[in-house]
């Protein structure tokens, strides 16, 4: 199956949805390549990076997971590769 190269920008506001993005992401271990996140203590928020290599239909379905947490809003960008 062909996949693709895909940045998943993650911003949470809710810190209750954490543990449920936790257990999204690790569903997907497999395809992550890499993540950083970043705690913005003075805006109380958490901004996450998530780097994955996977059919276009799991990111698009991760990235929909992800946005209907509360508090979690989540937006995809696709390389051309």
């Amino acid at each position: 199956m062909q996949t693709r190269v895909a940045v998943i920008a993650i911003m949470v506001e809710d810190q209750n949805s954490v543990s449920l993005l936790q257990n999204l992401l690790s569903e997907c271990a497999e395809y992550i390549i890499g993540r950083m996140g970043i705690p913005y203590k003075q805006r109380n928020v958490n901004v996450i990076s998530v780097v994955i290599d996977a059919p276009v239909d799991k990111i698009n379905t991760l990235t929909g997971k992800i946005g209907k947490l509360d508090g979690v809003n989540a937006k995809t960008v696709f390389s051309n590769v």
